[in-house]
This record gives C-alpha cells, sequence and structure tokens, in this order.
C-alpha cells in the first residue's frame, strides 16, 4: 500500500482546527515563531536505544551510514510530540463553523492576492496537470495559510519520536526512512527539513511518504524542494498529487444545489444546513484529507478566489438555539466589555470559552463557557 495523506489521520500540527481527516485540517493565520520548550530534544536512554536499533533497519532500506549521521546529528526525544499525539481532541466541528474559517473574509481576500501574485505558475500547472489554478491556491491556504505556517519542527526528531512511541511505530518508521531519504537525495538539508509536530511539510503540508511518491520539481533546479519561500515545486506537487489520483480536467469539484448550477451526487454534511452536487473531483480532493468538510472547504474556498460570493443557503441554529449572527454579535460584546474572544467569526471556540466563562465569573454565575440566548441577552 502507498501511504499518501489520507492514510495520515492525524490532528496535523498545532494548527487552529487541524486534524488531517474527520474534521479536516483548517490552519491557523497566526505568525510561525520559535520552538517551544517541549518540542526541543530532551535526553532519553529508551530513544537512544531505539535509534541504536533503528540504523540496520534503515540501512536494510538503502539509507547510508553518511545520512544517519547527518539526519541524527542534533536529533532527539520530543516530549512535546508525544504530548499532542496523545492529547488530540476527538470532536465534530459542524460545517457552518468549518467554512466559518476555511472560507473566512482574510482567507479569501489572501488567496486573491496569491492567485494574482503567482498568476504564471498556477497557470502553468493547470495547463501542465488539469488542476484548476484555484483549487490549488485553495489547498495551499488550507494546508499552510498560504506558506505563513509551514512548520519549523525538525522532521527527524518528530517522526522518530513517533517511531519510538510505538502507537503507530510502524507508520512513522516508514515516515522517518522516507525523511532520511529525501535528505540522501539531496532535496533538503538537514537545517532545513521541517515541519508540523507530526511530520507534515512544506507550503502543502505532504508527509514524507506522500514527498517521496508525488513531490515535483517543476522549477528545474535538480531539487524538490517544498519548504522554499518560493512555492513553486510545492504547489506543483499538490497539483501532482491529484492529477495522479485521478482528476478530471474541466470538471467542476461541485456547487451548491441552489446556485443552479449543480450536478452530481447531492449531499447534505450538516442537517437543516445546505445541499451539495458533488462530482468525482470531490472525491479526489478527499484523497488529499479524506473529509467531506475538508473537500467543500478547498472547493468553496477555490470558487471565493475565482470571485464567487458566500453560500446562498442558511444553516439552522447550533445546538444553543444560536445563528451565526447571534454568536458573531455575543463575542463582539465580550470583547467590548474586556473579555477577548480573540476575533468574532461566530465559532465557539476554546478562547470565546474562556471568555464567556470569565464574563460569568464576574457577574457571579457557575462559569459553564457555555453560550446561549440568555447569556446574549444580558450583554
Amino acid at each position: 500500500m502507498i501511504l499518501t495523506r489520507r492514510n495520515f489521520t492525524l490532528g496535523c500540527a498545532a494548527l487552529g482546527l487541524s486534524a488531517c481527516g474527520g474534521t479536516g485540517a483548517i490552519v491557523s493565520p497566526a505568525p510561525q515563531t520559535g520552538l517551544p520548550a517541549d518540542l526541543r530534544p530532551v535526553p532519553n536512554a529508551g530513544y537512544d536505544a531505539w535509534v541504536a536499533a533503528f540504523r540496520p533497519r534503515a540501512r536494510a532500506q538503502g539509507v547510508s551510514d553518511a545520512t544517519l549521521n547527518t539526519g541524527f546529528r542534533g536529533a532527539g526525544y520530543l516530549p512535546g510530540v508525544i504530548e499532542r499525539d496523545r492529547n488530540q481532541v476527538e470532536f465534530r466541528r459542524t460545517l457552518e463553523d468549518y467554512l466559518s474559517i476555511a472560507a473566512s473574509d482574510e482567507r479569501v481576500t489572501k488567496g486573491r492576492a496569491a492567485l494574482n501574485r503567482h498568476r504564471s505558475t498556477l497557470n502553468a500547472l493547470e495547463s501542465r496537470y488539469g488542476v484548476d489554478a484555484e483549487i490549488i491556491t485553495a489547498i495551499w491556504g488550507l494546508e499552510s495559510f498560504y506558506g505563513e505556517r509551514r512548520g519549523n519542527v525538525p522532521v527527524i526528531s518528530a517522526t522518530s519520536t513517533l517511531a519510538y512511541d510505538g502507537r503507530r511505530g510502524s507508520f512513522f518508521e516508514k515516515q522517518l526512512v522516507s525523511a532520511l531519504k529525501i535528505l540522501q537525495n539531496g532535496d533538503i538539508t538537514a537545517s532545513r527539513l521541517t515541519g508540523s509536530w507530526a511530520g507534515a511539510m512544506g507550503h502543502t503540508q505532504f508527509i514524507p511518504t506522500s514527498y517521496d511518491t508525488f513531490a515535483v520539481d517543476f522549477d528545474g533546479d535538480g531539487r524538490r524542494d517544498i519548504w522554499s519561500d518560493d512555492p513553486t515545486d510545492a504547489l506543483a506537487s499538490a497539483a501532482a498529487y491529484l492529477s495522479r489520483n485521478g482528476w478530471s480536467r474541466g470538471t467542476r469539484w461541485g456547487a451548491e444545489v441552489s446556485s443552479g448550477a449543480a450536478e452530481g451526487r447531492v449531499i447534505q454534511p450538516q442537517p437543516g444546513g445546505p445541499r451539495f452536487a458533488v462530482t468525482r473531483n470531490f472525491n479526489v480532493i478527499k484523497r488529499y484529507n479524506n473529509s467531506d468538510s475538508y473537500a467543500i472547504g478547498v472547493g468553496h474556498l477555490a470558487d471565493r478566489i475565482g470571485g464567487a460570493g458566500p453560500l446562498r443557503g442558511s444553516f439552522p441554529p447550533d445546538e444553543f438555539g444560536l445563528t451565526k449572527r447571534d454568536r458573531i454579535a455575543l463575542q463582539e460584546r465580550l470583547t467590548s466589555r474586556g473579555f477577548d474572544t480573540g476575533g468574532s467569526d461566530g465559532v465557539i471556540g476554546p478562547k470565546t470559552r474562556e471568555a464567556i466563562s470569565a464574563y460569568q465569573a464576574s457577574r457571579g454565575l457557575p462559569a459553564t463557557g457555555d453560550p446561549s440566548v440568555e447569556l446574549l441577552r444580558s450583554l
């Protein structure tokens, strides 16, 4: 079996909504910063013994001693990787919440600018691979916020830590071997081989085995460089990935049924919400991330980048009886009272819940953190 992104059903990287599968990966627009202390190597005798035992297995798969020495120089056990892997929250956001972030005004605006800035490259990719320029741009936007969040965790340390931990040891040992072969092939130096805490790399967040199978050298410099500030190879690799997984040139991903331009299988991911007619290309996007929400997020963001407006259909009130407009009003009123919700996007996330709890405590109420119609009225 070829290990592709579809097999990588992890909550990848400390990235906003992120979960590579299930809820779909959406990357926070926060700027990249230095590594926290728990993502820096610490002494671990068990890990060291595991690496020593791994070396012969790597050699048997074609990894040279020189590459092993280079790859593991400065590498080590990262406790924060294990903590993140074991404490992934299993939850599902509604499609409405997902799209509020996936196709936010900021992401759409940045996407249109990115499309215009790299128009010649994206047009060339569309010509070569048949994948719409807007679709490639949308994947870039969801995976790394147009390159602003590529991840800075050393991939050798991350994948070897997870392989040693053993919960998915076989999977991550394959990723580690592929990462070492990336170094051996000269595509990147050890210091620049970085990614998410779970090993997803570059502008389009390829795991090492997917990189090995699908990455391309589109700019012709002899290296498949998906990490560079120049996103050319990364965007080309995403296009190649979709193309080789069956993308149909000239076919839309789908459309909202109410748009009047819908053909294909009809789905309604959120009860009471908009319905979508989806094509075979929708399923190809799911090869990148096996989630209906992710595929709709990519397709809808691509449409918005291309100039389309918001969805026409409406979503029902949430479990608390609040519409998106209500939730935005709640966030705005809390923030105006000094209880920072971290923004007013209508998504009730941890920051909003913290603000609600603080407000409730200030009023002598039980600090549940739950929104409600009554809370909105009290504000």
